[in-house]
């Protein structure tokens, strides 16, 4: 399936998006009602948003990154340790030990979800995380919080062009028993300043700035569960309050992938480059089977930049010896497909 972003011939041209899916995205989806519901709440939940054969490949490399939930509470598992106390520990950094999982993670479903959110057809991933999480390793009952201290240098925005888009996509089924996230309407929140960002759940005291402790009844009234089976994907901006929830299910396990999305010229929204671990065997194996337009998501120029030259062709060839160039020649159309 062709991309006609892929296929402009110039890169100085960007089109933006009508909020209704094009006819050649996939599954010919119809966002206009994902988009307004995200823009009035400043999140979306979408159950089995992936479709539960295209996890199938992931899913059977879960094994590459965390243990099973057998391996880890049979003590099976020699990675056991690494999960236990730190709800944090459990996360692992793109590009993944399994392409399969990697590849999910531009999903071309989720390039034209964040496409569509944002009003872009020029979008750039700029965080891409795999997370396990096990019942009883630690305590995964978070306080509501926004997540924009460390996914921009500046403050939330709702400004058309300049808004950036999270989601969090699960990997398996995540019922309520495994702690799925729950998150809180920006019509209950849209009077809350930049500062504090963590309302602070009954019963804890803080005197720091970014903390509120006045326990906050009402917002944890009005959060919504995004409990949902493998393939669910919730949709928020960075200004969203959400907050994790605490895995109850004997024996429970739950993998998902968290990812961050903003439009290409969006500079102050970011978390990670991608050139630091470009040269990692995992990036590499990932590469060759990318596409261009799951590659132009990490920085890659599309076809027609003025970057693509013979001289950077032969290089890229060099760097990257089973990457089907084609699509970036000048001799050659865009053939290749999400």
């Amino acid at each position: 399936m062709a991309d006609e972003a892929m296929a402009e011939p110039s890169h100085t041209r960007k089109k933006r998006l009508s909020v209704i899916a094009r006819p050649d995205d996939p599954g010919g989806m119809d966002l206009e009602s994902t988009v307004r519901d995200w823009r009035a709440d400043g999140f979306v939940i979408l159950p089995g948003f992936i479709p539960a054969e295209e996890l199938t490949a992931a899913g059977s490399e879960l094994g590459l990154l965390f243990p099973s939930a057998e391996g880890f509470h049979d003590g099976t598992d020699s990675r056991r340790g690494r999960f236990i106390g730190d709800e944090f520990a459990g996360i692992d950094t793109f590009p993944f030990a399994s392409t399969e999982i990697s590849l999910l993670a531009v999903h071309p479903r989720l390039l034209a979800l964040a496409q569509a959110l944002l009003g872009d057809s020029d979008v750039h991933l700029y965080a891409a995380e795999a997370w396990a999480k096990y019942t009883g390793a630690c305590d995964y009952d978070q306080d509501l919080h926004r997540d924009y201290l460390n996914h921009t240098v500046l403050v939330p925005s709702t400004t058309p062009g300049c808004s950036q888009v999270e989601m969090f996509v699960f990997l398996t089924d995540v019922p309520e028993e495994l702690g799925p996230p729950h998150l809180l309407s920006r019509k209950h929140t849209a009077h809350i300043p930049a500062v504090p960002n963590w309302f602070l759940r009954p019963g804890q005291g803080s005197a720091w700035r970014f903390n509120d402790d006045s326990g906050s009844p009402q917002m944890y009234g009005a959060e919504v569960s995004g409990a949902g089976p493998a393939g669910t994907v919730i949709a928020f901006e960075v200004g969203t309050f959400h907050r994790g929830t605490q895995l109850t299910a004997p024996r429970g396990a739950r993998y998902s992938m968290h990812l961050g999305f903003r439009p290409s010229s969006l500079s102050w929204g970011q978390r990670v480059g991608w050139a630091a671990r470009s040269f990692e065997r995992e990036w590499v194996a990932f590469v060759h089977r990318a596409t261009p337009r799951q590659l132009q998501v990490f920085g890659f120029p599309p076809p027609g930049h003025p970057y693509w030259t013979p001289q950077t062709l032969a290089g890229m060839a060099l760097r990257y010896p089973e990457l089907d160039l084609t699509p970036w020649s000048a001799s050659g159309p865009a053939t290749r497909s999400p």
